[in-house]
């Protein structure tokens, strides 16, 4: 029986498949004029977010903004970086920041299409392309 993630995970497949196959709303989705205003946006939902729920100061580090000492359940595995914001408990390393740097290029570059784009790169860090391209060994995905 497949879990909800899993049927989630495949939907967005289908979803990105069908739409890169369509060659002018793919031009039109990933271009700056579209893209970089969902970046924005992406950022003040992860600085609404940080400010809510952290109880660090947000401030800007190795690339990103940092929300610190956000409890474990607002985020996956050590952090997740939202537009420019990393949420985060205590990942902090320089590999760790420069990992979530390379995450930020990625939401500046596909905008609010990378939300169904990293889901239907799937949920294992090893095969993720967006993980792979930030660094797996960074990320601490490999040893």
């Amino acid at each position: 029986m497949a879990t909800a993630a899993s049927r989630f995970e495949r939907a967005a497949q289908a979803f990105v498949r069908r739409a890169s196959g369509v060659r002018w709303l793919r031009a039109v989705v990933l271009s700056p004029i579209v893209a970089r205003p969902g970046y924005w946006f992406a950022t003040l939902c992860g600085l609404v977010w940080g400010t809510v729920l952290s109880l660090g100061r947000i401030r800007p580090q190795g690339g990103v903004i940092v929300a610190r000492k956000c409890p474990r359940w607002a985020f996956g595995r050590g952090g997740t970086t939202i537009g420019a914001v990393f949420l985060t408990n205590d990942a902090l390393s320089e590999n760790i920041l420069a990992h979530e740097a390379v995450h930020r290029a990625q939401w500046k570059r596909y905008g609010l299409a990378l939300i169904p784009l990293y889901i239907a790169a799937g949920r294992t860090g090893a095969t993720n392309r967006f993980e792979i391209e930030a660094g797996l060994e960074r990320g601490g995905y490999i040893s």
